[in-house]
């Protein structure tokens, strides 16, 4: 499907989505210390996206050690950070145009592994481009990642970002295929390269924090009914269980999953228990190039 140029206000709308996250990565990252818990450094940037107006495209990320996507603290979380490793992910939206980024926070003494992940991205970016097979980005990432030692995590991916919708097509591998589609003009697109110290493969954990809509549902629970009210405010994105205010939540959120009017993320993890990185940015694709929308964020960006 040919998807053409963006017109103004949606470019602008991603770009100041870009922005937003910008000034929010920034003052989040340098939170991420031993000592602070997970939950204040989560609350902080999520309350500063909606004090520029903007809203969340998912809740924050904050993904340690061998976790690498999913992991949100919980609404009464004292979990403090330690000498590990910190994946910072965060999606802002305005207009629902979203942008999605992240860093990667060293306090386990791995700084390789950190800029395996960051070397990669800038390489899939060096690469992207209108005509050129998400095939040939990602393995310009894992040509990166390899060159370190390391290994890319294979069954994550980068991916676009259409209106509302946070996981949406193209697919972006983070190794090198032969057969792919090709980037247009038109596309805004999520590139993550994942690096680990491990055999490249993540799996579903137990503990489960984010959640989304996927239908309407009648449901005579009253709790459940009171906490579907509020999630379809979301629009259809990502929201955090500690984001509702409904008594008894969590009892709501499995009634509703049991109705499948929502579905929820397990915290994805390394099989091997390896530490995990992450870079990302998202991009516009243009008729002559790409458009970073969260520049600023990764050394190479200066």
């Amino acid at each position: 499907m040919s998807h053409g140029p963006l017109d103004e206000d949606a470019v602008e709308s991603y770009r100041e989505a870009g922005a937003v996250l910008v000034e929010a990565m920034n003052e989040a990252r340098e939170m991420v210390e031993p000592g602070r818990s997970h939950l204040e450094v989560a609350e902080w940037t999520e309350d500063f996206v909606r004090e520029q107006g903007a809203g969340l495209a998912f809740p924050v990320n904050i993904s340690v050690d061998p976790e690498a996507s999913h992991a949100t603290p919980d609404r009464d979380g004292e979990t403090e950070f330690g000498e590990e490793m910190v994946c910072l992910d965060v999606g802002v939206q305005v207009d629902g145009y979203i942008a999605d980024a992240a860093v990667t926070v060293d306090h386990s003494g791995t700084p390789e592994l950190v800029e395996a992940a960051e070397m990669a991205l800038e390489a899939a970016l060096d690469e992207a481009g209108p005509g050129v097979e998400v095939g040939v980005v990602g393995q310009a990432i894992e040509d990166v990642i390899r060159g370190y030692g390391y290994t890319p995590v294979l069954n994550l991916s980068g991916h676009g970002v259409q209106r509302y919708d946070a996981h949406t097509g193209p697919t972006v591998p983070n190794r090198g295929v032969d057969r792919s589609v090709e980037l247009e003009p038109g596309q805004a697109v999520a590139i993550e390269p994942f690096a680990t110290d491990g055999r490249g493969k993540v799996g579903e954990g137990t503990d489960e924090q984010i959640f989304e809509q996927q239908g309407s549902a009648s449901v005579r629970d009253r709790r459940a009914r009171q906490a579907l009210e509020e999630i379809e405010a979301f629009d259809d994105l990502p929201f955090a269980a500690r984001w509702l205010e409904t008594d008894r939540a969590a009892m709501a959120l499995r009634r509703l999953k049991q109705a499948n009017a929502i579905k929820g993320y397990p915290v994805l993890k390394e099989d091997d228990d390896a530490l995990v990185s992450q870079a990302e940015h998202t991009l516009l694709v243009t008729e002559d190039g790409v458009e970073v929308t969260t520049a600023g964020i990764h050394g190479f960006d200066d």
